[in-house]
């Protein structure tokens, strides 16, 4: 583990230090921004964003770097005017969980960023205010984010089998090949802000690459439970018109729109399995290659046909599971979920876009025994969800009172 970490820093700076620094001329410690009485200097500016190059943060490094440390003198300030300042032992509490997600010890994390030129400061500074925040947010919305019984029971519905919620979405799925990776992550998170359906419609018919595309990636009602288990709390996490955030799969970006939420009478039971097929057709999303999928769509029938579709083709080009839902690839779920038995999508490639997937459902086994949620786990994950909405609308409130001046 150590090693590969150590590869990906001297990668990330590597490509880094390439870009010509942005302010370099000013100084490297001259102030580059300033928030209300505080200053980020460019040397801040530089150290974070090469701290989110290395750690493969998505989107551009300066841009996030700048927008992280604003929000930082932000969070810190405000948990400081309410009395709240991390101890040492909080902050060496975080900097451990922080290092254990890449199975390291704080030591050993600092060790591996120091062989990129990142100091140990820049690390603990990103702890501290995330620290401090979380102390903040708890404190100021613990009375805010209690939890009714009524939204308890209705995520345990969702969560067994036999849920009664069922949900009215829309989609983009935009692919993503590796050289417009980033510019397409942009866009989608540009799309996860709108509000209104008119917006996200107009936007899946310009992107979209599914089939839902020409009625502006609108699905029909869906139970919850059909939906893939990635997607399942994003969705109850939202509100009418709201968008989740970009979920990455693979060679796309997807995003998915609330349009409508209800409960029914009708239960139903979960799945144990979801059996599907994969036929892969080189040419990615050519016109030929669709146009020959297409015709494939239509003389096939079951999942047993595929395999006369890849007679005397090499073994990889068909390929079949039955696996768990929570096994399944996200971005096949996602398909899956939209689709009856002996239907096929289209919409995903592999290979970074060279290949194109058609993707058969096979069948769905119904559990045969469910297993009862944990209760307070689902109170702890509907109160967290409350507090992280809480805490950002509170944030927008400080960046809007605050004065923000770019020295650069």
């Amino acid at each position: 583990m150590i090693s590969r970490l150590s590869r990906v820093l001297c990668l990330g700076l590597t490509a880094l230090m390439l870009a010509p620094a942005p302010g370099a001329a000013q100084g490297l410690f001259s102030p580059a921004i300033k928030v209300d009485d505080q200053v980020i200097t460019n040397y801040e500016l530089n150290q974070r964003a090469l701290m989110l190059q290395v750690l493969r943060s998505p989107g551009d490094p300066r841009d996030t770097a700048r927008e992280q440390l604003i929000d930082d003198r932000l969070k810190v300030s405000a948990a400081r005017d309410a009395g709240f300042t991390p101890s040492e032992g909080e902050i060496a509490a975080g900097m451990e969980e922080f290092a254990g997600r890449a199975n390291l010890s704080t030591e050993q994390f600092i060790t591996e960023l120091g062989k990129a030129g990142i100091e140990a400061q820049t690390f603990r500074d990103f702890i501290i205010s995330g620290v401090a925040w979380r102390q903040l947010v708890r404190a100021r919305f613990a009375g805010s984010a209690q939890v009714s019984e009524d939204e308890v029971d209705r995520a345990l519905s969702s969560a067994g089998g036999g849920s009664s919620v069922r949900v009215l979405l829309a989609e983009i799925i935009m692919p993503a090949p590796p050289p417009e990776a980033q510019a397409v992550l942009a866009r989608a998170q540009r799309i996860a802000q709108y509000t209104t359906e008119a917006e996200f419609a107009a936007a899946a018919r310009q992107y979209s690459a599914t089939k839902t595309r020409g009625s502006g990636g609108k699905l029909p009602w869906q139970k919850l439970e059909d939906l893939p288990p990635i997607l399942r709390p994003l969705v109850l996490a939202l509100g009418p018109g709201e968008v989740t955030e970009p979920i990455q799969i693979p060679n796309a970006v997807a995003l998915f729109q609330l349009r409508a939420i209800e409960e029914t009478e009708f239960n139903r039971p979960s799945y144990s399995a979801v059996e599907y097929a994969a036929y892969y057709m080189d040419g990615g999303r050519s016109p030929q290659t669709l146009a020959q999928a297409e015709a494939i769509a239509a003389r096939v029938d079951t999942c047993d046909d595929l395999y006369g579709v890849a007679k005397g083709q090499p073994e990889e080009v068909l390929d079949r599971n039955a696996l768990p839902p929570d096994q399944v690839p996200a971005d096949v779920a996602m398909e899956l979920a939209k689709l009856d038995p002996g239907e096929v999508s289209t919409a995903l490639t592999r290979a970074g876009g060279q290949t194109l997937v058609l993707l058969m459902l096979c069948g769905r086994s119904p559990a045969l025994e469910q297993e009862q949620p944990d209760r307070e786990a689902v109170v702890n994950s509907l109160r967290n969800r409350r507090l992280a909405s809480l805490a950002d609308s509170y944030l927008e409130q400080l960046r809007a009172d605050a004065r923000i001046v770019d020295l650069q």
